[in-house]
């Protein structure tokens, strides 16, 4: 236990009614999982308001509140806390809390809108290959020694955060890598944390239903950038146009990567195919498992990680070399008729646009390419017609389809995907509301020598429909229809 004082170390407070010299068992966001003495931190949600349950809170034996507007009754023997904003209150008194753990950590946070996931998972791979430990912190899963914890959100709450970086700290582990979305930031999520380094992939359209326009997603990624301190480094993606003013005002000590410019650490594509890629990092070649510009640039991002963190050169690279595919990742397999089956979580026009290039600068031209793709409901509509566009465009034959309709009609949906697609390319359309209905459909049409992506969902093993989620893995339904297991 801690006391109420320690809990409280930087957090900007307005007023305090009671004593802060008391003992404190827990922090709770949750009105419904207090306990005897606990904290209770009354967060504004989007959807929900917590200072409606603070009486709540009090009732199951809360004997601390945190929170920005007093409620006008005000209970007896109950520490009352007015604070600007509770997020940022949260994120300093979790790491109180737990003593710190990211200033004993290398701390790693990985963020832009494609390839967050695949570079910390390459990371943490890579140091858990050698004698040091790493955890990981992602949309996949919470991860270290061995251990997984599945999680609701890429970046999850501080208290969340904070609980896993002490578990780690606890077990010597020396690196953690984590995914920084710009929920994350924008919910001060990771205030309080201190991060050894920051790495910056790219910019593109995305989550706009929630930060509305581009510039605001823009600067709620800079915002990372901006809190990094001088002993921290930023590694940005030179080729990207956003990367610049991520690192404006940035005190960190900045780095680039790229694969189109001059940078610090830059790479050249020698050879590309199905069964991956040929590299040359830094005057020395390497063959990868991985395939495709996009992984030309985690792979470099990796590696220029690995020097920032003081590794040997050359082992980093043998090491790089034997990594392999994210799940759900451009994760491929072959049937027995030789079609080529890709899966790949790409959700955003850019990364849709990045998949399909690589499939086309790889095949002869002689096969088709037959892409399976939906856009998920109650989020960015914008991206619909333009992944639809794009879709088409770069495909043989295209099959809209259901992603994670949510609460929204998935044939609204997929009827918005079509806007965007030009009217040369209608005939290459197809509507299918039924996302395994569609894989069927592309088996059915294929010939050996095809390849079939399908997008969108990666490495989900579910559909979100109606606030249920269904079983569904891409993956597995397709290995099973492409070998001939379902009956059509």
């Amino acid at each position: 236990m801690k006391k109420l004082k320690e809990i409280l170390y930087k957090v900007p407070i307005e007023g305090i009614l009671g004593s802060t010299d008391v003992e404190v068992p827990h922090i709770s966001i949750d009105s419904r999982k207090i306990e005897k003495g606990d904290i209770y931190v009354a967060i504004k949600g989007a959807q929900v308001d917590g200072h409606q349950f603070i009486d709540d809170a009090i009732a199951m034996g809360a004997k601390s509140i945190i929170c920005e507007t007093l409620p006008e009754k005000l209970a007896t023997a109950v520490v009352f806390i007015q604070v600007c904003d509770a997020r940022e209150a949260l994120g300093w008194m979790a790491s109180n809390f737990y003593d710190n753990p990211s200033d004993q950590i290398e701390l790693i946070g990985i963020t832009g809108t494609n390839g967050k996931t695949s570079i910390a998972k390459l990371l943490f791979d890579f140091f858990n290959l050698k004698p040091s430990t790493a955890g990981l912190i992602s949309t996949l899963a919470i991860e270290f020694s061995n251990q997984r914890f599945n999680t609701n959100h890429t970046t999850p709450d501080p208290l969340t955060l904070n609980k896993y970086l002490r578990a780690m700290v606890d077990l010597d582990i020396e690196y953690c890598f984590i995914e920084v979305s710009s929920h994350g930031i924008h919910q001060k999520r990771i205030t309080g944390l201190q991060f050894k380094g920051g790495i910056f992939t790219n910019l593109t359209h995305e989550h706009l239903d929630y930060h509305k326009t581009f510039k605001e997603y823009r600067d709620t990624k800079k915002i990372f950038f901006d809190s990094l301190t001088e002993s921290s480094f930023a590694l940005i993606n030179a080729d990207d146009k956003n990367a610049k003013v991520m690192v404006q005002n940035c005190k960190a000590k900045t780095y680039t990567y790229a694969l189109h410019r001059y940078a610090n650490f830059s790479t050249q594509v020698l050879e590309n195919q199905f069964k991956g890629m040929l590299l040359k990092i830094n005057q020395h070649e390497i063959w990868t498992q991985m395939l495709g510009e996009f992984n030309a640039y985690n792979i470099l991002a990796v590696y220029a990680t690995t020097q920032l963190l003081d590794q040997d050169e050359w082992e980093s690279l043998k090491a790089i070399s034997q990594l392999k595919s994210v799940p759900g990742r451009f994760q491929t397999f072959e049937t027995p008729n030789n079609i080529m089956v890709v899966v790949d979580y790409a959700h955003t026009p850019d990364a849709l646009k990045n998949v399909l290039n690589t499939i086309n600068k790889i095949r002869t031209q002689n096969e088709n390419l037959i892409t399976i793709v939906g856009c998920g409901g109650n989020r960015d509509q914008q991206k619909r017609p333009l992944m639809g566009g794009i879709a088409a465009r770069l495909s043989t034959k295209v099959l809209f389809t259901s992603d994670n309709p949510r609460n929204e009609d998935p044939d609204n949906i997929i009827q918005q995907m079509n806007e965007g697609v030009d009217p040369v390319d209608f005939k290459k359309t197809m509507s299918i509301t039924g996302r395994k209905d569609a894989i069927k459909v592309a088996y059915q049409i294929s010939q050996p020598g095809d390849v079939i992506l399908i997008a969108g969902k990666g490495h989900e093993n579910f559909q979100e429909v109606k606030g249920e989620k269904l079983p569904f893995d891409d993956y597995q339904i397709a290995k099973e229809i492409f070998s001939k297991s379902v009956n059509l």
